[in-house]
């Protein structure tokens, strides 16, 4: 249990990768829209927050890729990731306005990925790219409902459940609960004095 991205998913993924063999190839594909849409996603977050926190960019050229971005981001097939935009947003990435907006993190909603992909834009684009197990890990998607992953260790056999974290999600938690023997509540020291995504007034 926890707030929503706190990591419960994260944690589930890691038991997969250490107790059932981790990912397959055809797994790993599976999360290539997924990661460009991560990656999409968190750099139109800076790109909004640049604006919200009155930060100019070191290139003025930059703000017209931000709108450039804007716009792509409306028309193209979401999880993709076509050659202009990726082009953008390396632009963008490497621009000393971006950066000190993205050392302010903790002031709006950012993955907590956002650095690690951004940084390594050029392998996530290049033709043939298969993620890693590091970039599966790192990948977000909203969890709702409840996803149960069953694996043993040491002659034990676990069954946990992962559960949607946002408020809305909570009360099918309650579902779980029969003949449960354990709770693991999941806090993001990433997140500390961070607010809520459903809620801003809220700290996580």
């Amino acid at each position: 249990l926890g707030a929503g991205e706190s990591g419960k998913s994260t944690i589930v993924k890691q038991m997969k990768i250490i107790h059932q063999d981790g990912y397959s190839l055809e797994e790993c594909l599976e999360f290539i829209a997924i990661i460009y849409s991560n990656t999409l996603q968190s750099m139109l977050a800076i790109v909004r927050a640049m604006t919200t926190l009155n930060i100019q960019y070191g290139d003025t050229a930059r703000q017209d890729d931000a709108r450039k971005l804007l716009h792509l981001s409306d028309t193209i097939e979401e999880g993709t990731m076509p050659k202009e935009m990726s082009e953008i947003i390396g632009r963008l990435w490497k621009d000393p306005g971006i950066q000190a907006c993205f050392d302010r993190a903790s002031e709006y909603q950012l993955n907590d990925s956002a650095g690690y992909y951004l940084s390594d834009l050029e392998r996530l684009v290049t033709p043939g790219y298969v993620p890693t197990e590091q970039d599966v890990l790192r990948s977000r998607v909203k969890t709702t409902g409840i996803i149960e992953t069953q694996f043993s260790f040491k002659d034990l056999n676990f069954r946990m459940f992962d559960v949607g974290g946002q408020r809305s999600e909570r009360k099918k938690w309650i579902h779980c609960f029969e003949g449960v023997t354990c709770i693991i509540f999941i806090a993001a020291l990433s997140a500390y004095d961070m607010v809520l995504v459903e809620d801003d007034e809220v700290v996580r």
